[in-house]
């Protein structure tokens, strides 16, 4: 009866540690995007259209590093999101936007972070007032490619290290060289739909990955994190290329729209209005 009792004891306590790994960061995720949400009251802070419409600059440049996403992929430059965002700026902000993709097709977090380390975009990043980052999905491609859920499972942990340090140390990079340049961050999102063996999975994931963009976000003075997941899901596969993975012309401009919206929206932290009429 006790080797039972003992049994059961443990398959609860097992069933509940599963249940908090999964469940726990969709829970910290949804708290991090609620205090990341604009604020409705009367404020001086200035939004990050209004911070960049009032810079004395007459230009902006925008850099933009990382993966397929932001090089784009089978579609012309004018398609892909970078670009649009960048024109939409303009019109905006009255200001011309330049925009620099420097996007690399299959780059993981781990050669990005080499890249950035050994210099290779420093003077794009010096230059630049608004530099986006997007990066992690060819990390996280390696387990959704995997047959074997506990073996995915079982490497998530160490391969979501090494994702958290890359991006840390990527951000602390530019934060050395250009202190002053917003950076934007792009969720992951999951392209599957939902009768798709692995959508359960990345469904779970996915938020644990998130998160941590979110908490490097959260320690960068001046950031936002676009919420892609808003826009490219499973119940917006139109948004998505014949591949089933990376965004159309439809989804790029669904993602530009959504990066629009968040800058019109939310306030830049170290903006404030007295700081211009000075």
């Amino acid at each position: 009866m006790k080797i039972i009792k003992y049994t059961l004891l443990i398959t609860l306590v097992s069933a509940l540690s599963i249940s908090a790994w999964f469940y726990y960061p969709q829970y910290q995720l949804e708290k991090m995007k609620q205090e990341s949400a604009p604020v409705t009251e009367k404020t001086n802070k200035l939004t990050y259209i209004d911070y960049y419409r009032t810079s004395p600059d007459s230009t902006i440049n925008h850099l933009a590093l990382g993966d397929s996403i932001i090089r784009g992929y089978r579609i012309t430059e004018e398609e892909n999101f970078i670009s649009q965002f960048s024109s939409q700026l303009g019109i905006e902000t009255g200001k011309q936007v330049i925009s620099h993709n420097e996007g690399i097709i299959g780059i993981t977090s781990d050669r990005l972070n080499r890249l950035v380390q050994d210099g290779i975009f420093d003077e794009a990043i010096k230059e630049a007032d608004l530099i986006t980052v997007n990066v992690g999905g060819n990390d996280i491609l390696t387990l959704v490619k995997k047959s074997d859920i506990y073996s995915a499972l079982k490497s998530f942990d160490s391969l979501q290290e090494g994702f958290s340090t890359n991006l840390s140390e990527i951000t602390a990079r530019i934060g050395v060289l250009n202190p002053s340049a917003t950076i934007v961050f792009l969720e992951l999102y999951n392209p599957m739909p939902t009768d798709h063996q692995f959508y359960s999975l990345a469904d779970k994931l996915l938020p644990k990955w998130n998160l941590l963009i979110y908490e490097t976000a959260k320690e960068t003075s001046s950031s936002i994190v676009v919420q892609t997941t808003n826009v490219i899901n499973s119940k917006n596969l139109q948004y998505l290329s014949s591949d089933g993975v990376h965004p159309n012309p439809l989804g790029n401009t669904a993602i530009s729209s959504q990066m629009l919206e968040q800058f019109q929206q939310q306030h830049k932290a170290d903006a404030v209005l007295a700081n211009r009429e000075n």
